[in-house]
């Protein structure tokens, strides 16, 4: 199954993850969220898929968002996709997703869930015999 892995070039977190889904070989399809934006819909696919809503999708430290600030409090769930679509610096990255996981932003132990199934179970084996 291949991952789709949306990014921005300057992105930190990005390059790490990238790294990782390297180092794990790891099937992934890298997109530009700066160059191929993600549109209203594949936004509202990632929502859905989100434990935290749009809690996990914007981020805070985005310039942008302490621009947009109050209007985002205030938006509608429609008006505050409209914006992201406009404006995908506020979106938090990367992005990786496939048909059943989500995960957004870098977290060495969350990201292992796009490893296989039977490779997830080896590594806890080996874990486990080293405890």
């Amino acid at each position: 199954m291949t991952i789709d892995f949306l990014t921005t070039p300057s992105c930190t977190s990005c390059r790490k993850a990238k790294a990782w889904l390297n180092e794990h070989d790891v099937d992934y399809t890298e997109r530009n969220i700066f160059v191929d934006p993600l549109s209203k819909a594949e936004l509202k696919y990632i929502l859905r898929l989100s434990e935290t809503g749009t809690d996990d999708l914007i981020s805070t430290r985005s310039d942008t968002y302490k621009v947009f600030k109050k209007k985002i409090q205030e938006a509608t769930l429609d008006e505050l996709l409209d914006l992201l679509v406009k404006h995908p610096e506020m979106i938090r990255r990367p992005i990786m997703i496939d048909t059943r996981r989500l995960q957004v932003g870098y977290n060495d132990d969350e990201i292992r869930r796009f490893l296989p199934r039977k490779i997830r179970k080896l590594d806890l084996e080996r874990m486990l015999a080293d405890a």
